[in-house]
C-alpha cells in the first residue's frame, strides 16, 4: 500500500498538468468556460482546481471518502428528461446549465423515455428527483384502469410550456380525418406522445392502426411507405421534427374540435418553425398539452424535500436568465404562477409564488411563511379550491391568534384540510445515496 502512493500521486501529477494544458489552450483559442471564475478571465490560471470544480472534488477536497460522498451527494438534483432531439432533453440541458452552482447545486439531468416512464422514475426509481412529464398523462393512465390515487402522490413544481401535436404524412394526407384505417406510429408506449395522439384520435371518432414505433425509426418507414403517417407531440420547434427535409411530406392540421377543447389548448405551426416542411407564410392548425415540471409529494422537512426546495427557488429566482439565448425559446413560454387544473403545486413552489407576489406586503409575506413553517402539512394537503380557501381562512385564524397568546399560536392550531383516508407522502428516504 505504501509503495501505491507514490504511484497514485504521480499520476494526479499528470492529470492535472494535462488539464492545465488544456486550459490554456482553451483560453488561447478563445473558449470561456461557464463557471471559469477570475482565474481562467484574466488568462493566468496557475491551479486546474481553481476552474474545474470536478478537479477541486476529486483532488483538493481531502478528508475522508466518505465525507467527500457527502459532499458532493448534498446538493445534487437529478432531472429525468426524454429522449435525444426532444424538447425534453433540451430543457434538462438547460436547467443543468443555468442551475449549476459548484457544491450548492447541481442539477444532473437524465436522458429518459418520455412522460409515462418519467412519471414511473418519479415514483419508483432510487434517486430521480424531477421528471419531466404532460399534464394528460395521468388523467388517460386513471381513465383506461392502469392506475388509481398517483396524483396524491405526486405534485407539479410548474408548467413549463405547451407541447404541440405534430402529425407527418404524404402530402396525399388532407386532414386527420384521411388517416382513418391507416397506421400511424405514435412513438413508443413509454412515452406521451402515444397518450395524446390516441386520445385525440378517439374524441375525434377516427379509427386509425396505431403501432408503437421509435420515431427516427417511424420516419424511415413512412419514407418508404410502409405506414401512413407518424406523431410526435414536442414543444416547437422540434429537433426532430426541423430535420425532416423530405419533399414528399407535410404536417397535417388538427381541428381544435369541440371535443378536445377541455384538454387541450388550440396551436399553430408555421413556416419559421418548419421552413422544410411549411411555406408560402401557410399556417398549420394543431391542438398542444402543458409539459411540466413534476416531483413527488415528499414531507416537508425532509432531506429530498429540502433537495427540491433549493432547486425550486433556485429556478424561480432565474427564470429570466432561461428566457434568452442561446436557450430553448418555449422558457419564453413558461409563466411561474401558471395553475394546472387536477394537479398539486409543490409546497416550496406555492410558498415562493406567495411571497413574491406583488399584492402581498413584506409584512404579510413574512407571517404567512412563518405559518408555513409551524404547519408544514397544510399546503401539501390543501387540493380543491374549498380547501385551499380553508387554508387562507387558518392562516388569517393562526395570524389573529398570534397577536394574542404565544402558546396558543404553538399549541392551538390544528388542521383539518387533509382528505380522508388519504394517502401521505412518503417519508422513508432509503435512497438517498
Amino acid at each position: 500500500m505504501k509503495r501505491a502512493r507514490p504511484l497514485f500521486m504521480a499520476i494526479c501529477a499528470v492529470l492535472a498538468a494535462g488539464l492545465l494544458h488544456a486550459s490554456a489552450a482553451a483560453q488561447a483559442g478563445g473558449s470561456l468556460a461557464r463557471n471559469s471564475g477570475p482565474a481562467a478571465a484574466d488568462g493566468h490560471a496557475s491551479d486546474p482546481a481553481e476552474v474545474s470544480d470536478s478537479l477541486n472534488a476529486i483532488f483538493k477536497l481531502g478528508g475522508s471518502d466518505k465525507a467527500i460522498k457527502a459532499r458532493l451527494n448534498a446538493n445534487t438534483v437529478t432531472v429525468m428528461s426524454g429522449t435525444i432531439g426532444g424538447t425534453y432533453v433540451q430543457f434538462g440541458a438547460d436547467l443543468a446549465s443555468v442551475l449549476d452552482d459548484a457544491d450548492n447545486l447541481r442539477v444532473l439531468p437524465i436522458v429518459g423515455r418520455g412522460s409515462v416512464q418519467s412519471l414511473a422514475d418519479v415514483l419508483y426509481l432510487k434517486g430521480v428527483d424531477v421528471g419531466i412529464a404532460r399534464s394528460d398523462t395521468l388523467d388517460y393512465l386513471e381513465r383506461k384502469g392502469y392506475t388509481k390515487n398517483v396524483k396524491k402522490q405526486l405534485a407539479y413544481i410548474t408548467k413549463l410550456y405547451n407541447e404541440e401535436m405534430h402529425v407527418v404524412a404524404a402530402k396525399s394526407v388532407h386532414t386527420l380525418s384521411d388517416l382513418k384505417g391507416k397506421t400511424v406510429s405514435v412513438d413508443l408506449p413509454n412515452g406521451g406522445t402515444f397518450i395524446t395522439a390516441m386520445t385525440v384520435f378517439e374524441r375525434l371518432g377516427i379509427d386509425a392502426h396505431f403501432v408503437f414505433i421509435e420515431q427516427r425509426v417511424a420516419f424511415e418507414k413512412l419514407r418508404k411507405g410502409e405506414i401512413d403517417a407518424m406523431v410526435a407531440v414536442q414543444g416547437k420547434p422540434s429537433k426532430f421534427i426541423s430535420q425532416i427535409k423530405d419533399p414528399n411530406l407535410h404536417l397535417v392540421p388538427v381541428d381544435y374540435a369541440p371535443a378536445l377543447q377541455s384538454d387541450y389548448l388550440p396551436a399553430q405551426l408555421n413556416e419559421k418553425d418548419y421552413p422544410a416542411l411549411i411555406s408560402g407564410g401557410e399556417q398549420v392548425d394543431t391542438i398542444a398539452v402543458a409539459a411540466i415540471l413534476a416531483v413527488y409529494n415528499w414531507e416537508p422537512g425532509s432531506e429530498r424535500y429540502r433537495r427540491l426546495q433549493l432547486f425550486t427557488d433556485k429556478l424561480f429566482e432565474h427564470i429570466s436568465d432561461f428566457q434568452k439565448p442561446p436557450f430553448h425559446p418555449k422558457w419564453k413560454e413558461v409563466v411561474l404562477s401558471s395553475p394546472l387544473p387536477g394537479w398539486t403545486r409543490f409546497p416550496a413552489a406555492q410558498r415562493w409564488l406567495t411571497s413574491h407576489s406583488p399584492a402581498v406586503s413584506a409584512e404579510t409575506r413574512q407571517k404567512f411563511g412563518k405559518f408555513i413553517d409551524n404547519h408544514p402539512g397544510t399546503v401539501g394537503a390543501a387540493q380543491t379550491d374549498a380547501q385551499k380557501a380553508a387554508l387562507f381562512q387558518q392562516f388569517l385564524q393562526w395570524q389573529a391568534s398570534s397577536s394574542v397568546s404565544t402558546n396558543r399560536r404553538a399549541h392551538g392550531f390544528t388542521t383539518t384540510l387533509s382528505p380522508k383516508n388519504a394517502s401521505q407522502p412518503r417519508a422513508a428516504e432509503s435512497d438517498v445515496k
